[in-house]
């Protein structure tokens, strides 16, 4: 994790400074980090497990915007209040900066500017990826682009990208892409019938034609 997570800027003999200001944090499974709209006063790297992020929507519904993964940086793009809720999959562990001091830090340490920066392209990137596949897609293409993204984002951060852990639920999954939660059942039987997936569990998914699962996601995901 120290090689991908934000202090990967810094040099051996830099990390100290980065520890100074760091604490540890933890989260159960479904118990809320930090909620949309609070004052941002922390900044996190996630070195296990995974949390959701979400935003209410007008009528009291949620939407899920994205899933955080071992190796990413929340709070990264907000200004003074955090812009989403964000809640844990699975019991998870991360690491917290203080605002001010992580700002300090990165005029101390112009690397560890520059890769915040990169992160911060990275997460944009992500959600343009993102507002493509809640696009003009069929319910079986959503979910094809959804784990190609997912495999995607694994080999990022050095985790696994085949077989994919899927640690959320199928109705995470649905609030994510836009749908029921019964489509997304049938998304994941039509792949699995077409021998492009295999789901030796629940949660765990098993790319068995990238090729074919590429050709139905009808999308171009950027490199």
């Amino acid at each position: 994790m120290r090689t991908r997570a934000v202090c990967a800027a810094l040099g051996d003999d830099e990390v100290g400074a980065i520890e100074s200001i760091m604490t540890s944090a933890s989260v159960e499974a479904n118990q809320i980090l930090v909620d949309e709209g609070e004052p941002r006063r922390r900044v996190y790297t996630l070195t296990s497990g995974m949390l959701r992020l979400s935003i209410a929507l007008p009528d009291g519904r949620r939407q899920i915007t994205g899933f955080l993964v071992p190796g990413d940086y929340l709070g990264l793009a907000d200004e003074g209040e955090y812009s989403q809720t964000a809640e844990a999959v699975v019991a998870s562990k991360l690491c917290a900066f203080p605002v001010r001091e992580m700002e300090g830090l990165q005029d101390r340490f112009p690397r560890l500017k520059d890769r915040l920066h990169r992160m911060t392209r990275l997460a944009l990137r992500r959600a343009r990826d993102s507002q493509m596949v809640l696009g003009r897609l069929t319910p079986v293409e959503k979910l094809a682009s959804f784990l190609l993204m997912f495999s995607a984002r694994a080999a990022e951060n050095g985790l696994p990208d085949n077989p994919l852990l899927l640690p959320m639920s199928r109705t995470d999954i649905a609030d994510y892409l836009g749908l029921t939660i019964e489509t997304v059942s049938r998304s994941f039987t039509k792949l699995k019938t077409r021998g492009v997936i295999r789901l030796p569990e629940p949660q765990i998914v098993e790319i068995a034609d990238r090729t074919a699962l590429e050709g139905i996601s009808g999308i171009v995901l950027h490199a």
